[in-house]
């Protein structure tokens, strides 16, 4: 079967589940990645944290750093901290400025129906991306996104963090149309975790001693890594991990506490596929088959 051409938009530096993320597209054998933009402050070291793991697993991806400025609020997530263990890997730090949205435009447009993008950071990119060339949400295969939380316990708190970043940004990346517009949100993937001790004896594959280095800066404040984005990059290679249902999701702007709120409604032609269940252990012992 031909490789899934795929491109990936990450805050890699923050929390620790992008370098995962990134680590297993690396390590699948079906994913092609075509190329990596990073989002959201200092954008240029999350670049460098992303060229880490590309240059330890001898493949040269293409790497833009983005936007680091929400669209019209400010910013709320200005430092990349897992920057403090770069020093300790070798790593690119010269990268093409300012071209972080061209590059997405122009690839997509080069392999048309063809390719999946996989968000897993503030949606600032995808937005100006969408803004820039209103035909690229109808030239991709699809879109998969690490966003929202749809249905949690009600004393639970209904935003998440890469909708809430820039909820101007997830208003216009949601009102696009796709073909395949997927959402894992956080209710599903905060049922998928590993405590530090189980992280550290798991991380020992080659590829994942570097994220083990950047986890220790997220253990620092943190005894739990929670596998949001490698789940939802899972999903994109084994439908099995994740039960989905179609409906239509709605962002909150208007309510300045609540901005970046989803909402979701069922809705059997909605626009939009949300994951409502997943299975744990299917997850885990797919993500770790590559790193036997």
């Amino acid at each position: 079967m031909p490789l899934l051409k795929l491109l990936l938009d990450t805050d890699i530096g923050s929390d620790i589940d992008d370098a995962v993320c990134l680590a297993y597209l690396l390590a699948n054998p079906d994913c092609d990645l075509l190329g990596i933009t990073t989002v959201t402050g200092q954008a240029e070291t999350r670049a460098s944290l992303a060229s880490v793991l590309c240059k330890v697993a001898d493949k040269h991806i293409p790497i833009y750093p983005g936007r680091e400025e929400p669209l019209l609020i400010a910013q709320q997530q200005p430092a990349a901290p897992q920057a403090a263990a770069l020093n300790r890997w070798p790593h690119e730090t010269h990268f093409p400025r300012g071209q972080a949205v061209e590059f997405l435009r122009q690839t997509i447009r080069a392999a048309p129906g063809e390719i999946i993008l996989l968000t897993i950071g503030p949606l600032t990119n995808i937005a100006a991306l969408f803004a820039a060339d209103e035909e690229i949400p109808a030239l991709l295969k699809g879109l998969v996104l690490m966003c929202g939380a749809y249905r949690q316990p009600m004393d639970a708190d209904p935003l998440e963090w890469n909708a809430r970043l820039d909820p101007t940004a997830t208003a216009i990346v949601y009102h696009a149309a796709v073909k395949m517009h997927r959402s894992i949100g956080l209710d599903v993937t905060r049922q998928v975790t590993l405590p530090a001790p189980a992280v550290r004896e798991r991380f020992q594959a080659p590829l994942l001693r570097p994220v083990l280095d950047f986890a220790e800066v997220w253990f620092e404040h943190a005894d739990t890594v929670t596998f949001h984005d490698p789940l939802a990059a899972t999903t994109i290679f084994d439908k099995a991990i994740c039960g989905f249902e179609r409906g239509r999701i709605t962002i909150e702007l208007n309510n300045e506490q609540l901005a970046g709120m989803t909402r979701w409604t069922a809705d059997p032609l909605g626009p939009h596929e949300v994951a409502l269940t997943v299975k744990p252990q299917r997850f885990f012992e797919h993500y770790f088959s590559f790193f036997a």
